[in-house]
């Protein structure tokens, strides 16, 4: 016996929903063969209906009024891609109350609300399926929730933000300015007119948050740890780590060390050989290791208009099908008490970069290793370029820049080591550290 079509509403028709919407109509043989029943979409919910779009839809699809999902007994599934805190949260507790299951790509939401948001369907007997909210089309929350299910993640490492790769791409191989290439990516619809929530590393938190959640049942919002971005970043450190064989990437981490987590987002030195170093442009990379499995990696394009959708349609198969109902039971997230705590972001270790810009004379390199050194932090390499020739009747000091790497400290210890670089006059801005990865 045939099922009845599931009939949806698409809340936002944005890039990612209007993505969505074209899959939809555009392949309804598949979509039906593979959760066998047809999808329907019934509401289409903007706020400008005047607004030009890239699709047509069935008359009396599109509306501005969000009461009419909210009432209609017949659409079982919303999904949610408003983007946002508010007024998403609202509208989404709304839908569940109301009896929608729900599939969204909302990060910023899931990391800061998702607690609220799962108890609220649980208490409803509601489904959320959230697939689309980390790496696009990378299928990495059905990875770690379904397929990893047998092991205990110990580690992730990943790039996270497709903007940020594309800027650090640039620089890398085309020797590009920072500002050339995010002016590049947005060119090209990477970036958005206001970059910041990439460039700042926000973004990648986000999804880092949602990672965690997943695979250590912790709830960590980005202001738990250590989160910086990639808009400081100069030409000249992406030559300095190429000659020390690196490349740098926005590197979201996370690790269980003597059962504590540890977390962050920083533009990070990684080794040229390594799988994270060859991911380029615009794409995502996520490393999983398990106590099991091992190590295993999934790349992919992580955000654009397509890929998003992709991911979006599948929790709606799912849904359609029943699958992720049953999933989504047994899924303990967000839970009140997390069985690990996080290591205080001042506790964290990592290996450092550290390019100082001092003045060419004697007794320099003793005065900043005497200050690292006071820090407990030991040294692994140091370079200093050969400083230009003066003329000698110059009375100006030249200064020059220092390149270290450090063995693994504290990121506290690192900390008040740079305070105390900041107060020797022998150093000047700018001065760059990033941390090193394994």
């Amino acid at each position: 016996m045939a099922l009845p079509p599931l009939q949806i509403a698409i809340v936002g028709l944005g890039n990612v929903g209007t993505g969505v919407a074209k899959i939809l109509m555009e392949h309804p043989d598949r979509i039906r063969q593979r959760s066998g029943r047809m999808v329907e979409i019934r509401k289409a919910v903007v706020r400008d209906l005047q607004k030009p779009r890239d699709i047509t839809l069935p008359p009396g699809v599109l509306t501005n009024d969000m009461e009419s999902v909210i009432n209609d007994p017949n659409i079982q599934v919303a999904v949610e891609l408003m983007g946002g805190i508010h007024p998403a949260r609202e509208v989404m507790l709304r839908l569940l109350e109301a009896g929608k299951d729900i599939v969204t790509a909302n990060k910023a939401l899931l990391c800061e609300h998702g607690d609220e948001i799962f108890e609220c369907a649980r208490r409803h007997g509601r489904t959320v399926c959230f697939e689309a909210a980390v790496a696009g089309g990378i299928p990495i929350i059905a990875a770690v929730g379904q397929s990893m299910a047998a092991n205990q993640i110990l580690g992730i490492q990943a790039i996270l933000n497709g903007t940020t790769n594309y800027i650090l791409t640039e620089m890398l191989l085309r020797g590009q300015s920072y500002e050339e290439a995010l002016q590049g990516a947005q060119d090209l619809g990477y970036a958005e007119a206001d970059p910041t929530l990439d460039v700042n590393g926000t973004d990648a938190a986000q999804k880092l948050g949602i990672l965690a959640q997943l695979s250590f049942g912790c709830k960590v919002k980005a202001t738990d740890f250590h989160v910086s971005g990639i808009d400081k970043l100069e030409r000249t450190d992406i030559q300095y780590a190429k000659e020390l064989g690196y490349t740098i990437k926005l590197l979201a981490r996370v690790r269980l060390v003597n059962g504590q987590l540890e977390l962050s987002v920083r533009p990070t030195l990684v080794r040229q050989d390594r799988p994270l170093a060859q991911i380029h442009g615009p794409f995502n990379a996520i490393l999983l290791d398990g106590d099991v499995v091992g190590t295993v990696w999934y790349s992919g394009r992580g955000a654009g208009q397509l890929p998003t959708a992709s991911a979006v349609t599948a929790d709606i198969i799912d849904l359609a099908i029943g699958r992720a109902q049953l999933t989504f039971a047994c899924l303990d997230l967000w839970r009140e008490t997390p069985p690990f705590e996080l290591v205080p972001p001042n506790d964290t270790t990592s290996r450092y970069f550290l390019r100082l810009t001092v003045e060419d004379r004697p007794n320099v390199m003793a005065e900043v290793t005497g200050v690292l050194g006071r820090h407990g932090i030991s040294l692994a390499t140091v370079i200093q370029p050969e400083a230009p020739e003066v003329d000698a009747s110059s009375t100006a000091v030249p200064r020059v820049p220092l390149i270290i790497m450090t063995h693994r400290t504290s990121t506290g210890n690192l900390a008040a080591a740079e305070r105390e670089l900041d107060q020797l006059a022998v150093v000047h801005s700018p001065r760059m550290v990033l941390a090193v990865a394994d």
